[in-house]
């Protein structure tokens, strides 16, 4: 599966390595390409997966803020529904397209 935005792969891993929860496919940490993100003050909360923490994908100097989120500590009851630790794992929006 790759991620791509601005025309630029900025995450890509085998599917059998990726989560999908609630129709959003979360890459592991290790599988995004570093040179591309930077982190972001913004956080959100989801009621039942805890504090996201959000990256801006930057590609040749395109900006696309807080494209990228993250849960560094999701609560334990969503990782057990999950039935996966999908900790650091990083899923996208805002135009940053998901594909096999």
């Amino acid at each position: 599966m790759k991620a791509v935005w601005n025309g630029t792969v900025v995450a890509e891993a085998p599917k059998e390595d990726l989560i999908y929860i609630e129709g959003n496919w979360y890459f592991p940490k290790s599988a995004i390409s570093p040179e591309f993100y930077e982190p972001s003050d913004t956080q959100t909360v989801c009621p039942w997966k805890g504090t996201a923490s959000y990256y801006t994908v930057n590609v040749n100097g395109s900006k696309n803020q807080d494209a990228a989120w993250y849960y560094p500590e999701p609560k334990a009851s969503a990782i057990d529904q999950v039935k996966k630790d999908f900790t650091d794992h990083v899923a996208f929006w805002r135009g940053v397209e998901v594909a096999e």
